[in-house]
């Protein structure tokens, strides 16, 4: 029986005997981890409980950047892939693969998959990098090999491909950034394709947020459902570092763990565990990594635990929607505010063609952010074809205050300047936000 519908006794002691095997592989395998045990005098036979982990110190991205090398864990002879981090808290962190990790990527994906009801009979259209030293889009296609579904592999963007794509091979599933849908069903609109009656039913969402925290639908996931009710949507969370995706079940009521691949903290600003329910950032010890394990390593993403039971039978704790990320939280005339917040505004407004957030410190030292929008061409009978930029601006601010009871500064830029911005030459995410600030 999958790890998941057992017990919470039996999860729990299921991972306290993997966490056992994980510390004596890192003792006898990786230099970081065996400096940090001499030099902190911890005997890793007196860790029993997950409870013990809070006598370990955490990994923190600072060591990965400063010895990447040490974690390493086996010879250059037994890796069979690399990857990086996607850089977006600073310089990317290269991750090395065995064959071993390339198939707990597939058990992950796999798993994940099925938890968003993906099957042996769906075909999956992956709108995402393969390229560019991007785990993910690997993982994906194991995961989904594994499962025995089809697969398109398209890559990101570009409207045309994916609609002639659709319409060729009649996929039922795409995966993809969320608002990334909104430019699909604006070329669908603008090219007479009837995507109401597509063969898309099913949408798993990656790298951007669809839901608030009590698990309702944030405005990005609300102007998507009301645009295209005929789909379902699926979110999920992961990292390169985790190696383990976080996806919500039909009941979507939070993204489920996979016992077996890792270990979950949440812990307050002190580094001390917070009770479940209540937010922190997530920390992470992975599970059955062979080239580069972590533990305790601290995500810099900030969400919480949910220990209720699930309707769909797995006793697996889950995540809520991520907050957003610890360094990226800003306060805003007394208002503490992340940017996916402010993302899930610019991303609900039609006039909005593409923006970037900018924060940075203002002359009397407190957080100032200023967003930079390009605007769409409007069609005539949209109720702000007419509208000035002054009243584009006004308008904008109003529904900022009525989100987050604030508005930041609103400037408006040509969108292939802001094009520019979001996907430089080297990037593979789209770059919205942008931390100018002193520190």
């Amino acid at each position: 029986m999958d790890i998941e519908f057992e017990s919470v006794e039996a999860i729990k002691a299921f991972q306290e005997q993997k966490l056992h095997e994980q510390l004596v592989y890192l003792q006898e395998h990786s230099p970081f981890y065996q400096r940090m045990f001499h030099e902190q005098h911890i005997d890793i036979n007196k860790i029993h409980l997950l409870e013990d982990l809070q006598q370990l110190p955490f990994t923190e991205k600072a060591d990965l950047h400063r010895c990447s090398n040490d974690f390493l864990c086996c010879t250059r002879r037994e890796i069979v892939d690399y990857s990086t981090t996607s850089g977006t808290t600073g310089e990317p962190v290269t991750f090395a693969y065995t064959d071993k990790d390339l198939e707990r990527q597939a058990l992950n994906e796999y798993k994940s998959f099925m938890t968003a009801g993906v099957t042996e009979d769906s075909v999956v259209q992956l709108m995402l990098t393969m390229d560019k030293r991007f785990i993910a889009g690997m993982a994906y296609s194991l995961g989904l090999r594994k499962l025995g579904a089809g697969i398109i592999r398209v890559g990101n963007g570009i409207p045309e491909l994916q609609w002639d794509t659709i319409q060729r091979v009649q996929p039922d599933t795409l995966m993809c950034v969320p608002s990334f849908i909104l430019r699909l069903v604006e070329y669908a609109e603008q090219h007479n394709i009837d995507y109401h009656h597509c063969s898309v039913k099913k949408i798993i969402c990656i790298g951007e947020g669809l839901r608030n925290q009590d698990f309702t639908l944030n405005l990005l996931g609300k102007r998507i459902q009301q645009i295209w009710p005929e789909v379902e949507m699926y979110a999920t969370y992961s990292s390169t570092e985790m190696g383990s995706t976080f996806a919500e079940c039909e009941y979507q009521c939070g993204g489920h763990l996979h016992p077996e691949l890792v270990i979950v903290e949440i812990v307050d600003e002190n580094g001390r565990v917070v009770p479940d329910g209540e937010p922190g950032e997530i920390v992470i010890t992975t599970l059955g990594v062979e080239a580069m394990p972590l533990l305790r390593f601290r995500t810099g993403d900030i969400a919480a635990k949910v220990t209720e039971p699930c309707r769909c039978g797995r006793n697996s704790y889950r995540l809520t929607p991520i907050l957003g990320r610890k360094n990226n939280m800003i306060k805003l005339k007394g208002t503490t505010i992340y940017p996916p917040a402010i993302n899930d505004v610019l991303d609900n407004a039609e006039y909005v063609q593409n923006y970037v957030i900018v924060v940075r410190t203002s002359e009397t030292g407190t957080d100032e952010v200023v967003v930079r929008i390009g605007l769409k061409p409007l069609q005539a009978q949209s109720p702000f074809a007419q509208f000035s930029q002054e009243n584009i601006i006004k308008d904008l601010k109003d529904r900022f205050r009525a989100r987050l009871r604030v508005a930041p500064i609103v400037e408006v830029l040509p969108e292939d300047v802001i094009q520019g911005i979001n996907f430089p030459a080297k990037s593979r995410k789209p770059i919205k936000f942008i931390d100018e600030r002193v520190h």
